[in-house]
């Protein structure tokens, strides 16, 4: 199925500002994470602390809505569905 990864700030120079993936029915945002930190050895580093653990500054959005990351990342995306990806941001 296919899914829709936008990246911002700084992941956007490191993935491209949007992408579609083909990943396996059912994958979870877990496992899409998983696979964009495989082939981007920069996004992996960026995004995964030395644990495998997604960094706290960041802040994901499926479909426009902001999810948790601890509670949501294991929950299956659909066909369509669209991930957002956003560094820490700064301003005043």
């Amino acid at each position: 199925m296919l899914v829709k990864v936008l990246a911002f700030a700084g992941f956007r120079e490191i993935l491209g500002k949007e992408r579609e993936l083909e990943i396996k029915e059912a994958a979870t945002a877990k496992e899409l994470l998983a696979e964009l930190a495989q082939v981007s050895p920069r996004f992996k580093e960026a995004a995964f602390d030395e644990s495998g653990a997604l960094r706290d500054y960041v802040l994901l959005m499926i479909n426009r809505k902001r999810i948790d990351p601890i509670l949501d990342l294991s929950r299956p995306l659909q066909e369509g569905d669209e991930l957002a990806i956003f560094p820490p941001l700064a301003g005043g």
